[in-house]
């Protein structure tokens, strides 16, 4: 089966164009109708969320909106939550430790907590040393 190009590849489709264009597509699979109507991200991969929300946009439908302020879509929230794998490791993932700053090779001490079942990340410096707030305080005074 050939490849569907769109008409204009730089331009997603949207409204009475989209969905004709669909139409006129509906006997593709899927895949090729999002790509046929331009719904293609600069890697090549189809984006099938944004095709499936402007079909439905172009039916008629208000979706509410994930954003705030109207500023757009923002993407992939960090959730504040995570798991133990199957390993026993316990990931915190980028948008975590770029939140707090963190940079790759940073090292610290963990303190576990089983009273509250938390673990705290206690900076080291370069002597190895934990370098928290409350070590900081104590020697102040």
């Amino acid at each position: 089966m050939a490849t569907i190009q769109s008409t204009r590849p730089d331009q997603m489709l949207v409204g009475q164009e989209l969905l004709d264009k669909a139409r006129a597509l509906s006997n593709r699979r899927e895949d090729e109708i999002a790509r046929g109507c331009g719904y293609v991200g600069p890697s090549g991969r189809v984006l099938k969320k944004s095709f499936y929300k402007a079909l439905v946009e172009a039916k008629g439908y208000t979706l509410p909106s994930m954003s705030t302020g109207g500023g757009g879509p923002r993407g992939r929230q960090a959730e504040f939550r995570t798991r133990v794998h199957g390993n026993g490791n316990l990931l915190i993932g980028h948008a975590y430790t770029r939140r707090l700053g963190l940079e790759p090779g940073q090292e610290f001490r963990i303190e576990l907590h089983k009273d509250s079942g938390s673990i705290s990340l206690l900076p080291l410096d370069q002597s190895g040393d934990a370098n928290s707030a409350s070590n900081r305080s104590d020697e102040a005074s």
